[in-house]
């Protein structure tokens, strides 16, 4: 099979077996010398070479609101996920008894933003992940009147769980409840449009399926929605005319660069457009059925080695992460041994996590079946 995006755009395939975008993805060839462009005409020119840049910032938000469904004023570059997550949970108008509720296998970026409104009186709720998902169903068996925010991952940093956004918003708005959406682990290896779904808010980072710098992400905020935030953390550019640098009073910006604040991340911001028109010209339907493809030839091979999965697999849950155990080994022991064949996985004690994108092949999901294997003979031939 194909692979979905050119394997000549990726230098890591040189070295490694990569299969760990769930952590860190990998730059393609076309964001590496637009960065490096960049960095030369910052070192030759200083703001005359900088400049530039920044008047393509409007330019780069567009091609993040294109790659989602959005408009371009809806969209603002931030640092990353939990920047997003904050402007929510910060900018909402809270009462006393009013609640949040989300799984209990939340990322931290999308579970502390929240958890720390419960000093104004907020209540934060968990759907138990292990006895139940949160399915629409389950949704709307645990929703209550005072719940004012469902949020959630699109995929499960942990096992690789992908939701049903479209049909939770429908569930969430039918009792008044915002839905808002991590979707790091989701976007870019997978299309999403908000608008079809109809997500209120979405959050996500630039440097796991996305291709992008680590320190860069975007927020995506619902047009009804931007005028009903409080700005909780203002900046020179969150006003509407930042170049008028002494009028303090004046409105802020209409449209979602208010969250932006400071002076964004140029680099940033240009690696997320860039790595986005890699993706598209590969195309996200594309894309998404390679690492589906992927992920079930593993899933099925690491079975025939006798492993146990962790994760949920699905016509409509499977992802782009699947997280295994090998019986009585060492998950620790199992992914050194995997990262010292130049095979890189992430490797906790709960389990490996594969995480392979479109460039990848069938051959290199192979090749980790067969370590696999050979490591669970050894592990058995030794006393």
């Amino acid at each position: 099979m194909t692979s979905a995006l050119s394997r000549e755009l990726f230098a890591a395939t040189a070295k490694y077996t990569y299969l760990n975008h769930a952590a860190v993805g990998v730059l393609p060839r076309p964001t590496r010398e637009a960065l490096h462009a960049f960095v030369d005409a910052h070192a030759s020119g200083g703001v005359m070479g900088v400049y530039p840049y920044e008047l393509r910032m409007r330019e780069y938000r567009e091609r993040i609101a294109r790659f989602i469904g959005a408009q371009p004023d809806t969209i603002a570059v931030l640092r990353n996920t939990g920047d997003g997550a904050n402007a929510l949970a910060r900018g909402i108008a809270w009462n006393a008894g009013d609640e949040v509720l989300l799984p209990d296998n939340e990322f931290p970026a999308n579970a502390q933003p929240w958890l720390a409104l419960r000093k104004h009186g907020v209540r934060v709720r968990f759907v138990e992940s292990a006895a139940e998902r949160l399915t629409p169903d389950v949704l709307r068996r645990r929703i209550a009147p005072r719940t004012k925010v469902v949020t959630v991952s699109w995929v499960s940093f942990e096992d690789g769980y992908r939701h049903d956004l479209a049909r939770l918003a429908e569930a969430a708005h039918a009792h008044g409840a915002l839905f808002v959406v991590d979707a790091i682990q989701g976007l870019g290896a997978f299309p999403l449009n908000v608008q079809a779904c109809d997500i209120d808010a979405l959050y996500c980072g630039g440097a796991k399926w996305m291709l992008a710098l680590q320190g860069v992400g975007f927020l995506y905020v619902k047009p009804n929605l931007l005028d009903t935030l409080q700005l909780a953390s203002p900046g020179w550019r969150s006003v509407e005319d930042m170049w008028d640098f002494l009028r303090y009073e004046q409105p802020l910006a209409p449209d979602a660069t208010r969250f932006e604040g400071g002076t964004p991340n140029f680099i940033g911001a240009l690696s997320l457009a860039e790595s986005i028109d890699v993706l598209e010209d590969a195309g996200t339907d594309r894309i998404a059925r390679h690492v589906l493809a992927l992920t079930d030839r593993l899933a099925e091979g690491l079975q025939s080695a006798g492993a146990l999965l962790c994760s949920i697999r699905g016509e409509a849950t499977s992802s782009g992460i699947v997280t295994f155990r090998l019986p009585q080994s060492d998950p620790i022991e199992l992914g050194k041994a995997l990262q010292h064949d130049g095979i890189v996985t992430t490797y906790r004690t709960t389990g490996i996590r594969v995480a392979p994108h479109g460039y990848n092949t069938f051959d290199e999901i192979d090749a980790l079946v067969e370590a696999v294997k050979h490591f669970g003979r050894k592990f058995a031939c030794s006393p």
